[in-house]
């Protein structure tokens, strides 16, 4: 077996000299890229200037958090969906397909799911409160702890997702430009921190909108490029279905890594964790003045998510049409498979001036977003859920500076957590796996609030921890198993045997050389692969192979099942539920003294804040 296994290596290295009919070349920027590049961040810099210097409303936390609520539809809308078109949509998922195949494209479906729960569940009780602090629901549906526990959830994970969406995009300028990603994080970190800072929410939402119309332009622009390069989506579609990227595997397998069940389900609950239930999101539905105009936003950013994702898994599929046959990866042309897209633009859009430059801006464009919007509202929860309850009361202005302190100091630790995300080899099941364990735990909390109005305080703060902390065992477990090669999973079918090299001389001599190295190495790599697949199905429990994206519906249920067993057998007194705080659709669950609290209708959006009057005077 060994010697018919080094035969046919032998064989194929032979073969491989004279059939050298593909090229790469190592591309990069050209000065019209670094210009478009740094015009971008000015510009941003700029509008954050704008808003912080020259507007004279951004005095009060309300307007620093919430543009006053004077803020449309459509650059909300726009905002929403580019701080979502983050660097890990871009070019993450991209990578993804290629390497696994296009069965994550199945999300596209799953943004209108999550919209129609989102807006017939969530949104009529969360706008009906109106609070700049999405978590004060929590307090008043259940105790002071829970929500200090869900902001503790919520500043956590954000602290630990905001560095990856900053590694990614540095990630795409490294390979393209050869700085140094330590150079480049604190550069762009900088410059985001700058217009969140003094610009607050209008610097966040216009910034957003300008951003997020580049990364469209650069990103439509190259796929047509792609497309056309290939000879049609046909033609695409045909080279994806021969590489089995098309595979969409059915079964009921939950260590499958891809498959349409861990697709779908998975990823419902991973899209209302980030919309419907996330501090980010719904601050942004609350600054429209209507509750159908905050539909209508629900919308819209539902279909540009959708959108988007439609865009990424086809450049992923169409990468692949073009280097079927001369993987860069393989080849070492790139240091990381998530560097795929960014080579890619180089190599195709290359011979056209700027358009690099504009690509890349334009990924830059959606990370900054998302950080942007992330560290507004993570300025918000922070102040009103932690330090405010522990300083004196302060005017609108020193609460305003406060927060400004508050974003710059948590673009700081986030910028200084890049460097420990770089170690990892691929990053987007570390964003599902980061988004499990602090979101799933999260999105039981808010889904006990507004669905289960016999779920008690106890049983929500307690069940929340059960969830959080079966998430860390399962999460850490998987990537140490992971890390030591016990968790591998296959990848679609690759190949280098089109590449060759500019000198075919030097190809030949470093043939020569080094092909029984060649012939051994990948000897070793086979008989230790098919080694580490027996200890991999022998040694490892099989909840820590589950697919990265069951890990936020995991937590969810980690959560809601014994926080409904701990409140039926607690022997805590079930005060009545007000009935602004349990979603219409169970409204019928309740009790005949619940149903005569107050109840404002959640579009009279003047009413319910002329009652909640009191509270924001004290931020929520």
């Amino acid at each position: 077996m060994m010697n018919s296994t080094m035969d046919n290596l032998i064989q194929l290295t032979t073969t491989m000299i004279p059939n050298i009919v593909g090229n790469i070349d190592k591309v990069s920027f050209s000065w019209y890229d670094y210009t478009l590049f740094i015009l971008m961040l000015v510009l941003s810099a700029c509008i954050g200037i704008y808003f912080g210097c020259f507007n004279n409303k951004q005095a009060s936390a309300k307007e620093y958090l919430m543009g006053g609520k004077e803020m449309t539809v459509v650059p909300i809308s726009l905002s929403l969906v580019a701080s979502h078109a983050s660097g890990l949509s871009l070019l993450g998922v991209p990578a993804d397909v290629y390497v696994y195949g296009a069965c994550i494209g199945l999300q596209i479906f799953v943004s209108l799911i999550g919209y129609i729960i989102n807006v017939y569940v969530f949104l009529p009780v969360f706008y009906k409160l109106q609070c700049i602090s999405l978590f004060e629901y929590l307090e008043k549906r259940f105790d002071s702890r829970t929500r200090s526990f869900a902001s503790f959830l919520f500043t956590l994970g954000m602290l630990l997702y905001l560095p990856i969406v900053i590694y990614i995009p540095a990630l795409a300028l490294s390979a393209a430009t050869d700085v140094n990603i330590h150079y480049i994080t604190p550069v762009v970190c900088g410059v985001c921190v700058f217009y969140t800072t003094i610009g607050g929410l209008k610097a966040v939402v216009w910034t957003d909108a300008i951003q997020f119309a580049i990364t469209i332009a650069s990103l439509i622009t190259v796929y047509c490029l792609g497309l056309n390069d290939i000879g049609g989506f046909s033609n695409v579609w045909i080279e994806a279905y021969k590489g089995k990227r098309l595979t969409f595997p059915i079964g009921l397998d939950i260590t499958e890594r891809d498959s349409i069940l861990a697709v779908v389900l998975g990823s419902i609950f991973s899209f209302i964790q980030l919309s419907a239930v996330n501090q980010t999101c719904v601050q942004k539905f609350l600054s429209v003045p209507s509750f159908a105009k905050a539909k209508l936003t629900a919308l819209l950013f539902s279909i540009g998510k959708s959108l988007v994702t439609f865009f990424s898994t086809s450049m992923g599929l169409i990468m692949y049409a073009r280097y079927k046959n001369c993987d860069p990866y393989t080849q070492g042309y790139i240091k990381k498979v998530d560097q795929i897209l960014p080579y890619y633009v180089l190599d195709v859009a290359g011979s056209i001036p700027g358009l690099p430059g504009l690509f890349i801006a334009g990924v830059f464009c959606a990370a900054l977003s998302t950080v942007s919007a992330n560290l507004n509202c993570l300025s918000g929860t922070i102040y009103e859920d932690f330090i405010a309850k522990v300083l004196p009361v302060h005017t609108e202005k020193t609460t305003a500076n406060i927060l400004k302190l508050i974003v710059i100091i948590t673009g700081v630790v986030c910028t200084i957590l890049v460097y420990v995300i770089e170690k990892y080899e691929n990053v987007l099941p570390i964003a599902y796996a980061v988004n499990g364990v602090t979101g799933g735990p999260a999105m039981a909390l808010f889904t006990l609030g507004v669905l289960f109005p016999k779920v008690k305080g106890r049983g929500a703060f307690y069940g929340s921890i059960i969830g959080l902390l079966v998430l860390l065992i399962v999460a850490f477990k998987a990537q140490y198993y992971k890390s030591i090669h016990l968790i591998v999973y296959p990848t679609k079918p690759l190949s280098t045997e089109g590449c060759y090299h500019n000198s075919s001389q030097e190809f030949l001599d470093m043939m020569t050389t080094k092909s029984f190295e060649f012939i051994n190495n990948t000897t070793e790599a086979i008989i230790n692969t098919k080694t580490v697949q027996d200890k991999a199905e022998s040694n490892v429990f099989w909840l820590f192979r589950i697919s990265h994206y069951y890990y936020t519906f995991l937590g969810f249920l980690c959560t809601v099942i014994p926080a409904n067993i701990i409140s039926y057998f607690s022997k805590e007194k079930q005060l009545p539920v007000d009935k602004d705080n349990i979603s219409p659709l169970v409204h019928f669950l309740l009790t005949d003294d619940e149903v005569d609290l107050k109840n404002v209708p959640y579009y009279d959006v003047k009413k319910a804040m002329e009652l909640n009057v009191s509270q924001e005077e004290d931020l929520c």
